[in-house]
């Protein structure tokens, strides 16, 4: 499932309501940092020179469609991967912040991101504009995020996106998503006692202000995955709620 279009939709979101999505990543494939088991787009497709769209080309398709009169409760950078890889990033949100103020000053810029690019500074200043901050960590524990998430980063460490997410002091969305499985071989499951331990234990080194944890909703490019229950979700969910923690089930 790719976004053909740089503004699409409005599309009914479960998670934040009526949503115009805009996409920064190629039109025909998926490009992300991630090669997530999950992800409704399927798998990433190697591409030697991938076109992005312009930020003009974004300003303009933005600005045309909010010169609908569309009653939008946000405006969400999602899409056929990860937002923050473009490279005018932080022009094209404040583009948007601008637009939105203009002509439809109710609704909230979000960005759906995979928390990868939080080393760059640009990215930081971007996402610190917007109004949601909606930021992945899909395990606490290695193995298990590279099982789940397929970095292309082979690198890359599940204490660095928390130091990473660490840095807006708890001002963000914490997104989860809670599955079970099996990928090449291997057996995914970030509900065991021990990964949701660990899972747990982040959560309140980060403290963030808000959690979304969610289900496989659509077709996945990994056919060998599950479902978690509702019931299920809300007994991870339990455990912080009774700290305090505003926790959104999505499933």
């Amino acid at each position: 499932m790719l976004f053909g279009q740089i503004a699409y939709g409005p599309i009914h979101s479960r998670r934040l309501g009526t949503s115009l999505g805009m996409e920064l990543m190629p039109l025909a494939h998926k490009l992300c940092t991630f090669n997530c088991v999950y992800c409704e787009c399927g798998w990433n497709t190697p591409v030697s020179h991938p076109k992005l769209p312009t930020r003009e080309e974004v300003k303009m398709a933005l600005e045309a469609r909010l010169k609908e009169g569309l009653d939008l409760d946000v405006i969400t950078f999602s899409g056929n991967g990860e937002p923050t890889l473009h490279p005018d990033f932080l022009g094209i949100i404040e583009d948007t912040c601008a637009l939105r103020d203009q002509y439809c000053p109710k609704a909230k810029v979000s960005v759906l991101s995979n928390s990868t690019q939080l080393g760059r500074p640009d990215v930081v200043q971007a996402l610190r504009l917007c109004d949601n901050r909606i930021l992945k960590l899909d395990a606490a524990t290695d193995e298990m995020m590279r099982r789940i998430d397929l970095p292309v980063n082979e690198h890359l460490t599940v204490k660095q996106i928390i130091e990473w997410l660490a840095q807006f002091n708890g001002d963000f969305t914490l997104q989860t998503c809670f599955l079970r499985g099996e990928h090449a071989g291997q057996r995914i499951d970030n509900t065991t006692p021990e990964e949701l331990e660990a899972w747990y234990k982040a959560v309140d080194t980060m403290h963030p202000k808000q959690i979304m944890i969610y289900v496989i909703d659509r077709k996945t490019p990994e056919e060998n995955l599950t479902k978690i229950s509702r019931e299920e979700m809300e007994t991870i969910a339990a455990p912080l709620r009774a700290k305090g923690y505003d926790v959104i089930v999505s499933a």
